[in-house]
């Protein structure tokens, strides 16, 4: 299905899909005098909940956007993400904003199986990334976002050939209304997220990250996430504190260690810490996948940045606990694992 909404007539439009129903109802609400909608979020860092969220902020939030991508009237964009989530709801505020012309296919694990029109603008999760890089051409700029961009994903898009897209990494959560920053991956790989105009960020005590962006949320937003400061208006993502590993009194940040591992194994892993009656906690990595020989020969010539912030055991899942939006559950995979032992 394809919405123009430079002409936009929704008598005309006949879905023919749930998701295409889905789409269509959040249309008619969006067009509703109501001053809110309701969100889900994903739930990644603890239980799902619905949130209240005004409309006006949305369309503040869908300008930031489209003004840093350079997205103008007429150009066409493709959802392929789930608008039960922010994620999806804002694909259809920006077309609607900015009067994009917008592809509406199934928000499947491969959007663009069957598609094979060329396209201004996509947002997608790593994974649909993932099993679209044979097509990922046919985009002109694509953000993912949902979940972190793997260092295997971003090596796998730069050997591309000839690939002349803007890709993009998102920084956002569901109370900023998608996200705040974006960094780019292709053609250029940059280092440090850029806010988008208007929104200052700076660090607690923790060096973890607050954000002020009254235009989307009213409130500071305290987050949890450890950040490097580059200046006023960049940031480096270090790691979340609350999935800091403390073993033996070195406090480890595991996403630190995940990216170091990744650059050599393709297989999704994570770093937990499981009680230790030494330790307090002890390093683990958790593979998903059927326990392999070479996975295990090939960690033990990764160079750790120290001796302490080598895994004392690892272990292989066959399939970690995900929520809904495809992001890694770390507390139910280290419960697993826990149990296990």
């Amino acid at each position: 299905m394809l919405i123009d909404f430079q002409n936009f007539n929704l008598e005309k439009l006949a879905p023919k899909t749930k998701f295409e129903h889905d789409v269509l109802d959040f249309i008619k609400l969006w067009f509703f005098d109501e001053k809110y909608v309701f969100v889900k979020t994903s739930g990644s860092t603890g239980t799902p909940k619905i949130i209240q969220v005004e409309k006006e902020k949305m369309r503040s939030s869908a300008k930031m956007t489209c003004d840093f991508l350079n997205l103008k009237d007429g150009n066409s964009a493709l959802l392929c993400l789930p608008v039960d989530y922010i994620s999806g709801k804002m694909m259809l505020v920006r077309a609607i904003e900015r009067n994009l012309k917008i592809f509406v296919e199934n928000s499947s694990l491969k959007p663009l199986e069957n598609f094979s029109e060329k396209i201004d603008f996509c947002a997608m999760t790593p994974l649909q990334v993932e099993n679209s890089l044979d097509k990922i051409h046919l985009i002109k700029k694509l953000i993912i976002g949902g979940a972190k961009v793997s260092e295997q994903l971003k090596f796998k898009i730069s050997q591309i050939p000839n690939l002349k897209s803007e890709i993009y990494e998102t920084y956002g959560m569901s109370e900023t209304l998608s996200h705040i920053a974006l960094k780019q991956i292709a053609p250029e790989s940059e280092e440090f997220f850029t806010v988008f105009e208007g929104i200052k960020i700076s660090l607690d005590e923790r060096n973890c990250l607050n954000i002020f962006a009254p235009m989307l949320n009213s409130e500071v937003l305290q987050t949890n996430d450890i950040v490097e400061l580059e200046n006023e208006n960049q940031f480096k993502f270090i790691g979340r504190a609350d999935f800091i590993i403390n073993s033996g009194g070195l406090k480890i940040s595991p996403e630190v260690l995940e990216k170091l591992v990744k650059k050599e194994i393709s297989n999704e892993l994570i770093f937990v810490g499981i009680k230790d009656e030494i330790l307090g906690e002890k390093l683990v990595l958790a593979i998903e996948g059927e326990k392999d020989e070479q996975i295990l020969d090939k960690i033990k010539t990764i160079s750790s940045p120290t001796k302490n912030q080598e895994p004392k055991e690892v272990v292989f899942l066959k399939e970690f606990p995900r929520s809904e939006t495809g992001k890694i559950l770390r507390l139910k995979t280290k419960k697993i694992i826990e149990n296990n032992d």
